[in-house]
């Protein structure tokens, strides 16, 4: 199976295609607007204690203030706070003479370790999701490319991925001998037969990271970010970089030497799969993702041989049913059904990925009678998911061929509502419209100057990109079409004016 990262950067957005055998399994974008990212660390200050919940709310510059559960602390947190509030006071700690307190109680209640005004260091867990702030820790680590680095820790963990004892053990031996003081080291899949050079080079560069976040302690402000995460795209290479790489294409020429730099640093054999993309067709549109993304984001989603799913959101669970739809009907209607089913589990995971759908998610797959059928059907959704890097957990199907599925998310869902989907279909239909009127214009009544008033939704699907719809009217009648916008036109609504801005009128 070839893996494909295609990258588009504009000037304030990045979006991120992961594609395998062409088929675009996740989806990521990021926008100067985005803030508080899973692994950034700040400086926070406890706004209020809830006994209830045993857990604190700490102002981090968000309108809403991140959440700080007891259970997330870490049992050195102790020896954070009294790091943080050292630095903060006299300004020249040591990070590796500090001193270790004893660990705070497992079962203990979060008011007996932080009081209202305190000032620590937060990770951020979990990204602002709906009306909610961001989830935060106090245990903070690093993630490298082959290691995490971890805090006020003396631990060494090695990935259970890696499942030789013998590699395990020279891992650990190996951590060991090079492991700074005050640091614990997770080891990760990726690290395995990897050289003690190699390793020694990602914890150089993790503890590097950790010291210059260390300068800004002293002088930073409630809410400022002193150790931020890579960009989108090598944070992301970072996790999923592995041996079925074969493309990864960016239309930007600084992200571009970003990207190649991280990947000569870490896989140096791959360099040469980092390509710059520079032809003026849309990188998205080139690689099929723009149409995927505009046919998998609806509610219903389709799946071979004329099946489909539904995919529905309340507050409490997502549902998706699957339907049969006009899928042949087979002499044994337990095989037609389990073909359905395995068709759609596919889909599901696919879509659970690209939405990063989390919570309780129930599927109503069509019923199955014998048990045999259930157990594959189970084993197959086991198998569509074991690429899924978010936890999750899956249960079998129940009597009423119910599968309940919960997946941990990190991130806002990405979904398109049934208003967006009104509004682009709106759009289309009338953009369709005005292509053809100018086209009769240019033809048929040989206009020389044409001036197209439209809503802003239609200047933009006409004037975006380098080889835009506009661009293209010109290459095609070799007259060039001046758009305007106007907020109060509707949405389907436009106006052809001529150069003294008289309406135009269409002659049969």
């Amino acid at each position: 199976m070839s893996s494909e990262l295609i990258i588009n950067s504009s000037r304030d957005k990045s979006r991120i295609g992961l594609l395998k055998d062409k088929k675009l399994v996740e989806f990521h974008q990021e926008s100067d607007e985005t803030k508080f990212n899973v692994g950034d660390i700040y400086v926070g200050k406890v706004k209020k204690i809830n006994k209830s919940l045993n857990a604190a709310f700490i102002d981090i510059g968000f309108e809403k203030d991140a959440f700080l559960h007891y259970l997330d602390l870490g049992p050195q947190f102790l020896s954070l706070k009294s790091f943080v509030k050292n630095v903060r006071g006299k300004g020249k700690v040591s990070y590796d003479s500090s001193k270790k307190l004893d660990d705070i109680n497992k079962f203990g209640k979060i008011n007996e370790v932080l009081t209202k005004g305190d000032e620590i260091l937060i990770q951020v867990v979990k990204e602002p999701i709906s009306t909610k702030g961001p989830r935060v820790t106090t245990e903070l680590s690093l993630a490298g490319r082959y290691l995490i680095l971890v805090s006020f820790s003396e631990t060494i963990n090695v990935s259970k991925k890696i499942t030789k004892r013998e590699e395990r053990m020279r891992l650990i031996n190996l951590i060991k001998s090079i492991r700074p003081k005050n640091f614990g080291v997770i080891v990760r899949t990726v690290a395995e037969n990897k050289s003690v050079s190699e390793l020694d080079k990602d914890l150089q560069s993790l503890t590097s990271i950790w010291k210059e976040g260390v300068k800004k302690i002293k002088k930073a402000k409630v809410g400022e970010k002193i150790i931020g995460e890579e960009n989108k795209a090598t944070s992301l290479l970072r996790d999923i970089l592995n041996s079925s790489f074969d493309n990864i294409v960016i239309d930007d020429k600084e992200l571009h030497k970003e990207v190649k730099s991280y990947v000569k640093k870490f896989e140096p054999k791959k360099e040469k799969i980092v390509k710059l993309y520079s032809s003026p067709a849309p990188i998205f549109e080139v690689y099929g993702i723009e149409k995927q993304l505009q046919d998998l984001f609806g509610e219903t989603v389709p799946i071979s041989n004329g099946g489909y799913v539904i995919i529905q959101h309340t507050e409490a669970l997502h549902a998706i049913d699957v339907n049969s739809g006009k899928t042949s009907k087979a002499a044994n209607q337990e095989e037609s059904a389990l073909k359905v089913n395995l068709d759609a589990a596919s889909t599901i995971a696919r879509q659970l990925r690209l939405r990063d759908i989390g919570g309780i998610i129930v599927i109503d797959f069509i019923d199955l009678k014998k048990t045999s059928n259930k157990r594959k059907l189970f084993e197959a959704m086991k198998k569509a998911m074991a690429e899924d890097r978010s936890k999750h957990t899956i249960l079998p199907l129940s009597k009423f061929c119910l599968m309940q599925i919960t997946r941990q998310r990190v991130r806002q869902e990405l979904k398109m509502t049934k208003e967006d989907a009104d509004l682009d279909q709106e759009g289309t239909e009338a953009a369709d419209k005005i292509e053809k009127k100018i086209e009769h214009l240019f033809v048929k009544q040989n206009e020389k100057n044409l001036n197209l008033v439209v809503h802003p939704y239609l200047y933009s699907y006409f004037t975006i990109g380098v080889l835009s719809r506009q661009y293209k009217w010109f290459i095609k009648y070799r007259r060039w079409v001046k758009i305007e916008k106007d907020i109060n036109i509707g949405l389907k609504d436009y106006v052809f004016l001529d150069s003294n801005r008289q309406i135009i009128q269409t002659k049969k």
